[in-house]
């Protein structure tokens, strides 16, 4: 056989297998999102979580984003370092360890907030300890702003794990709620992820996981 016939057919050859791979050959292939966006989901396990808290704080001089991916898209929060610095240490601490990863957003109020952290998915759960950085008077919590969620009990600014990102121009809530940051990339899929909720209830109609939350330092 020609050298010039053999090469045709080595090319044709690795060009099948170029095509079979692409079309989903062995075990990889492309999930497929549902009307909202997002890759359906089952419900994760619910389980308690504890971690150490943190004893120092983050390089003020440094900026520190963290990319929070989820099963509709993904987002970063710019984290308000200077502004709390308690809460903003012990939030990459538990990023760093895992904590976020396979919890859900368990309260979604369209217009409003979306809210996620708690490893129980029962509004109830957190870290095993608490943080407390109380934010300005002139704290405003405005479309993308990322607070602290507490209950009415603890004091202003408290902390656990669980966060809340606003979906509303304006929340119009009192200055309670420690700061955590601001989205900064993403917010099409936040606003995606806030349209998924009951308003009576409060409650998702659609399962959204953090897949994995990464933290990044600049």
């Amino acid at each position: 056989m020609a050298l010039g016939r053999r090469l045709q057919l080595a090319a044709s050859a690795l060009a099948a297998l170029a095509l079979l791979a692409g079309c989903g050959g062995g075990k990889k292939h492309t999930a497929t999102t549902d009307a909202a966006g997002c890759i359906p989901l089952n419900q994760p396990k619910p389980g308690q979580r504890t971690e150490q808290k943190p004893t120092k704080a983050l390089d003020a001089s440094k900026s520190y984003d963290v990319v929070v991916q989820t099963n509709c898209g993904s987002f970063t929060i710019h984290l308000a370092v200077k502004t709390s610095p308690a809460t903003t240490a012990s939030f990459v601490s538990l990023v760093r360890k895992g904590f976020y990863d396979g919890t859900v957003f368990h309260r979604i109020v369209p217009r409003f907030v979306i809210q996620g952290g708690d490893p129980t998915a029962s509004g109830t759960g957190g870290p095993g300890y608490s943080t407390v950085d109380r934010p300005p008077p002139s704290t405003r919590y405005t479309l993308g702003l990322v607070a602290m969620a507490k209950t009415g009990s603890e004091a202003p600014g408290t902390s656990g794990s669980q966060f809340f990102v606003v979906t509303a121009k304006d929340a119009k809530l009192p200055p309670d709620y420690a700061v955590l940051g601001t989205v900064t990339r993403g917010l099409r899929v936040v606003e995606r992820i806030g349209r998924l909720g009951d308003p009576a209830t409060e409650q998702p109609t659609e399962i959204v996981e953090i897949r994995k939350a990464t933290v990044h330092v600049g």
